[in-house]
């Protein structure tokens, strides 16, 4: 059943009608159905638009990246805060855009990270916010980063040791061969214990048989568990075993991780022993699935080489990279380089935004449509086939309106010349010239080496960072604009254009838009130079400069605090300016007075 959608702007404004969206919820009951459905949808489809919700965000405003951050700190913000919280929901909708209509297939995957294997991994220690969490921990699709993979399987049993392409060694030391004749030998002795069973012998004698052979059960077969020091000795019983056609062996980890057991199975016949690898295989492959869990479909994204459309693609692949490849690197270079050889097409609508409108504040993705709406001449039609209208559920309709959001950006700024007309999906010059642009780097092409940053999102103009002083020890509730006017006609320094944003209740900024002014502030700020008005009153108060360079390091350290007035302090080794230190030694020297007045009081009571 196909459902339709009309997106004229004039017909979807009502939560009822977004909430008319079907998009299919898979959790583990249904991962594997929806596995394959969705391989199939996203191979066959121009791109693949992607969206998550985690346990968190950000604790504090000034942790979340802004335009003051350069491509070096916006990446450390970025990766602080995949690193902290996990991905509970993620909705992937492959979609096309045929004939003026967008034919997307959207999916929300439920995830939650757990031991599906029983292995002691992955472990897991994770922030959570309790509005984000949900009842993901027994409905959600496990995981594990390719890394993660790679640990686990050393803890597993290998199931098929006989493939495991161990070569025969033409030199054995003494040592060696004496092993190797050993267990020859119990091999032997247990296989003939085993054959014999069978014969006339009585129950009890043939139990004996077995028990002094070692023989245990492997499901219905019979198994002799081979303990063994090192990896040497799994290499030369592996080999070993070679010159006998009815056994087949497995190697089992212990808990640790290191290999301590060689098992032997012993099979009856040539049949038999096919259909037991055949079974290994089977479980191997099952073992395998479990391991990867949700990470399947993030590598068939990978491999499919489509486009992939996000909303904030640094923050986005920072956890994508995160949970499902590897431990992030760490600097945004090596994460660029790296992350681009997998998914070598990102498309963020944030920077298709800024070149539709470079002065306009859009943020999220419902305020951007709102605006985008008054400036597209023709309705786009979104279909959603194979979904019944009884599947509807709000969790994952995200990602539905970021597809929107991308065909009308596509369509507005004319990224090809063919933008309905995707029979063969050819990606234009201008396609490639808008991706990899993340956000705040956008500009420099993940440069993190630029300097040159924005104050606002909704303003083009860049500054150095040279011309930036962050203001701490303000009072409690003032605002960019009262701290501005006092600046304004405190000194000289502020008698040419400068700007301040606040960055959280306890911070500011002011940019200094005259090269030099920000240096000579920093002076007056730490010499004592005689400052009149309100300034001076502010400085005695506990008001401090710090520069960039000082917010950098804030940015680098690893334990963050609420407020950025805090971090900074710390950063530069909690120095004051010599108004404040008078102002403390006074304050000092008041207390001991009144200390010893009150001391003399007591006495002549």
């Amino acid at each position: 059943m196909q459902y339709k959608s009309s997106l004229c702007y004039n017909a979807f404004q009502t939560a009822d009608r977004r909430r008319q969206w079907p998009v299919k919820q898979v959790t583990k009951a249904n991962f594997a159905e929806a596995l394959a459905e969705i391989k199939t949808l996203i191979f066959n489809s121009d791109y693949v638009a992607v969206s998550m919700r985690k346990t968190g965000t950000y604790s504090s405003s000034w942790r979340k990246i802004l335009p003051i951050d350069t491509a070096e700190i916006a990446y450390l913000k970025a990766k602080l805060s995949a690193e902290r919280y996990q991905i509970l929901q993620f909705s992937v909708c492959p979609f096309s855009v045929k004939d003026s209509k967008l034919i997307a297939h959207p999916f929300n995957f439920h995830l939650f990270p757990r031991d599906e294997l029983k292995i002691g991994m992955p472990s897991y220690s994770f922030s959570c916010q309790s509005s984000h969490l949900t009842s993901m921990a027994r409905e959600g699709i496990s995981y594990l980063s390719k890394t993660q993979e790679s640990a686990a399987k050393v803890r597993m049993v290998n199931l098929r040791s006989s493939d495991n392409g161990v070569q025969s060694s033409s030199v054995h030391s003494v040592a060696d061969s004496v092993f190797i004749e050993r267990i020859k030998s119990r091999v032997k002795n247990w296989r003939s214990a085993c054959r014999n069973s069978n014969k006339t012998d009585d129950a009890l004698i043939s139990s004996l048989r077995k028990v002094i052979a070692g023989s245990e059960l492997y499901g219905s077969r019979p198994c002799l568990s081979i303990d063994i020091c090192s990896e040497r000795q799994v290499e030369l019983i592996l080999e070993m075993l070679k010159g006998f056609a009815d056994v087949v062996p497995l190697r089992a980890p212990t808990k640790g991780g290191g290999m301590q057991v060689v098992r032997v199975v012993l099979t009856c016949s040539e049949e038999d022993k096919n259909l037991l690898e055949e079974e290994l295989q089977n479980m191997e492959e099952e073992q395998n699935r479990s391991l990867r869990g949700f990470r399947d479909v993030i590598d068939l994204i990978s491999t499919s080489q489509k486009p992939v459309v996000a909303h904030n693609s640094l923050n986005d692949f920072a956890s994508i990279y995160s949970k499902f490849l590897a431990p992030l690197p760490s600097t945004m270079d090596e994460f660029y380089s790296s992350l681009l050889l997998i998914f070598p097409l990102i498309l963020d609508t944030n920077h298709l935004l800024t070149k539709c409108s470079p002065f306009e504040k859009l943020g999220s993705i419902s305020g951007s449509i709102s605006y985008l709406k008054k400036r597209l001449s023709a309705p786009i039609d979104m279909e959603i086939p194979d979904q019944e209208s009884g599947n509807v559920n709000v969790q994952g309709h995200y990602v539905l309106k970021l597809c929107r959001l991308f065909v009308t950006l596509h369509s507005i700024l004319k990224i090809s010349p063919e933008v309905h007309e995707f029979d063969n999906s050819p990606l234009s010059p201008s396609v490639q010239h808008h991706a990899n642009n993340f956000g705040p780097v956008s500009e420099d092409n993940g440069d993190s080496s630029a300097e040159d940053i924005r104050i606002w999102t909704h303003s083009s103009r860049r500054v150095s960072t040279d011309n930036l002083v962050f203001l701490l020890g303000f009072e409690a509730g003032a605002t960019a604009g009262k701290v501005k006017r006092i600046l304004h006609d405190s000194h000289d320094v502020f008698s040419k254009e400068f700007d301040i944003r606040m960055v959280d209740r306890t911070c500011a900024v002011v940019v200094f838009w005259t090269p030099g002014l920000s240096e000579q502030f920093m002076r007056i700020m730490g010499s004592g130079e005689i400052i009149s008005g309100k300034l001076k009153d502010m400085i005695s108060e506990g008001l401090r400069a710090v520069d960039y360079e000082t917010y950098r390091r804030a940015c680098k350290s690893v334990l963050w605090k609420t407020h950025l007035a805090e971090c900074l302090d710390e950063a530069s080794g909690g120095k004051e300016t010599p108004l404040s230190v008078a102002k403390s030694q006074r304050e000092h020297q008041l207390e001991i007075c009144w200390h010893s007045d009150e001391m003399i009081n007591l006495d002549e009571l």
